[in-house]
């Protein structure tokens, strides 16, 4: 597995903000981290996208700032379409949804200039491979069996376009599609059954999964249990957003719910899941933080609950909650067991850096960043190279 860390953290809407963040972040923080290189995860606006994709000298002046700071590229985030530092942003990350053309355009645009842009070499053969995540087809409201029809074709379209670049540059470009609660795909095991029943979707193995691991805690599925679900529908996994949830783990202790007030914010939306024991293992949902802490709520206190809040892998919440990091670590081991495990890309996803409570924010955003690298390479890289060595001897 390649480790990045996924650039969706910096608001950047244009080439020059890009570049930029590259220079005033990405690279102070491989310093930081004390790396010879490092790969970033790059999420790059619609529009900006479309201009990389037909703009040879726009990619080649991407490519300076990669060079000069030490950066590989080999993922992009094309799950924001645009706005994703918008003061509000909420339920808009998932428009435009896989029923347009804008979706698809976009995701070929990203597809088109990662061919371009790839390092030499690598895990996909000469030219070297490129993995891209994208949402869950869309937010669950107004879905019907039409927009179903309409976004098993653009993604027909997607993967044609995926093989006619594999011909023509020799690049192989992988698509995920990242469920997350809420939305049509929910889970890991709604992806593998709707990509398994539309095997003409996966049989090039350019279109699979990608597995978000705060999502994945979030909805407490079990890792070893769901990478299974995907691999047996023969769903590939592409990459691995390497994320952590917040869990409240007794919700009937004394002012608990309280602790979770602070990271109620109005940027992005942060679902919560509730699910008890196996005397009683019904899952209870809400759509955003809020409406959970809402004085006539009425949730249950008799079993934990996990919230989507992306927290710095490295962090530690102050009691009475904590980190889902059990999830995190589980969830790489089981990818690295499963087909083309090792393949997979490892991009650090934690955006939330600048709406997390003042406790968990660090003095600058590339001390936190840095930190976060030195753990992931610490008790993620370090584990996954020993296995691999494991297994070749």
């Amino acid at each position: 597995m390649e480790l990045s860390y996924c650039t969706n953290v910096h608001p950047a809407e244009d080439l020059e903000g890009i570049i930029a963040q590259l220079d005033l972040h990405a690279g102070p923080i491989r310093r930081a981290a004390g790396l010879d290189t490092l790969g970033v995860g790059l999420w790059i606006p619609a529009e900006t996208a479309a201009q990389l994709a037909t703009d040879a000298d726009a990619r080649e002046r991407l490519r300076a700032a990669l060079d000069r700071n030490g950066l590989t590229f080999r993922t992009i985030n094309a799950f924001p379409y645009r706005g994703f530092h918008d003061d509000v942003v909420k339920l808009a990350v998932y428009r435009p949804d896989w029923t347009t053309a804008e979706r698809l355009r976009y995701t070929m645009d990203c597809a088109t200039l990662l061919a371009y842009l790839l390092p030499e070499g690598g895990q996909g053969g000469e030219g070297g491979d490129g993995s891209i995540s994208t949402l869950p087809l869309g937010w669950r409201t107004e879905w019907d069996a039409a927009a179903d029809a309409a976004a098993e074709a653009q993604l027909a379209r997607l993967v044609a376009h995926l093989l006619e670049l594999r011909a023509r540059t020799g690049r192989v470009i992988r698509v995920g599609i990242e469920p997350e609660p809420g939305c049509i795909l929910d889970d890991v095991a709604d992806v593998a059954a709707w990509l398994g029943a539309r095997p003409h979707l996966v049989a090039d193995g350019l279109l699979g999964l990608c597995l978000d691991t705060c999502h994945l805690a979030v909805s407490f599925a079990d890792p070893g249990e769901a990478v299974g679900i995907a691999t047996a529908s023969g769903v590939r996994i592409v990459k691995v957003q390497a994320s952590v949830a917040l869990e409240l783990p007794d919700p009937s202790l004394p002012g608990a719910a309280d602790a979770l007030a602070p990271f109620a914010e109005a940027r992005y939306v942060h679902q919560v899941r509730a699910r008890g024991h196996a005397s009683d293992a019904r899952t209870w949902a809400a759509d955003d933080l809020g409406d959970v802490l809402a004085p006539d709520a009425a949730w249950p206190t008799d079993r934990p609950w996990r919230v989507h809040v992306h927290i710095p892998l490295h962090a530690t919440p102050a009691p009475p909650l904590r980190a889902t990091t059990e999830v995190l670590l589980a969830a790489v081991s089981a990818v690295l067991d499963a087909p083309h495990g090792d393949e997979a890309h490892l991009d650090v996803e934690t955006y939330t850096w600048t709406v997390l409570p003042a406790s968990l924010r660090p003095p600058t955003l590339v001390e936190g960043i840095a930190a976060e690298l030195s753990w992931a390479r610490d008790h993620l890289a370090h584990a996954l190279e020993s296995r691999v060595g494991a297994v070749a001897s």
